[in-house]
């Protein structure tokens, strides 16, 4: 388990962080989210996309394989308030890092783009991975899949 884990710490030490552009990053992207944040609800392939993606930032880490480790996406609901959307870590590399260091980007995508505020619907799950990053909770979001609770955070930047 100690050799897996430090082959984990390793490749995403050595992971980049790049905006997918090629036809082969946007599918390893769209299947990390799928894998991570619909497969194990058992929603079918395609639920990981929505119809803001043409106008969205999209950033991953991606492994020097090509592998998509972590995988994010913002894109503006006003011009002062973007929000991040399908955030998603492969298992084999949480609590590496990765999470917080994409989170970092988009913030700071945001706030070069003139976002004052940044929002999110975090899973119960990951709700305190985003209050150690400063974001408040500000009620319940959308409940998904049949009972996966979600609650609206934000954060002033």
């Amino acid at each position: 388990m100690a050799n897996d884990r430090d082959a984990q710490w390793k490749q995403s030490k050595d992971a980049s962080l790049v905006v997918p552009t090629t036809d082969a990053d946007f599918e390893r992207y769209f299947d990390l989210r799928w894998r991570v944040l619909r497969a194990p609800w058992a929603q079918p392939r395609g639920s990981e996309r929505d119809d803001r993606e043409q106008e969205s930032i999209h950033l991953m880490f991606r492994a020097a394989n090509g592998d998509a480790l972590a995988a994010g996406r913002l894109h503006f609901n006003t011009p002062f308030e973007a929000q991040v959307r399908f955030m998603a870590v492969d298992p084999r590399a949480q609590n590496c890092g990765l999470g917080s260091r994409l989170l970092e980007a988009l913030e700071g995508r945001a706030r070069d783009a003139g976002a004052k505020r940044i929002v999110l619907n975090a899973r119960e799950s990951a709700q305190r991975f985003y209050e150690q990053r400063g974001y408040c909770v500000e009620g319940p979001a959308e409940r998904l899949f049949g009972g996966v609770d979600h609650w609206r955070m934000s954060k002033e930047i």
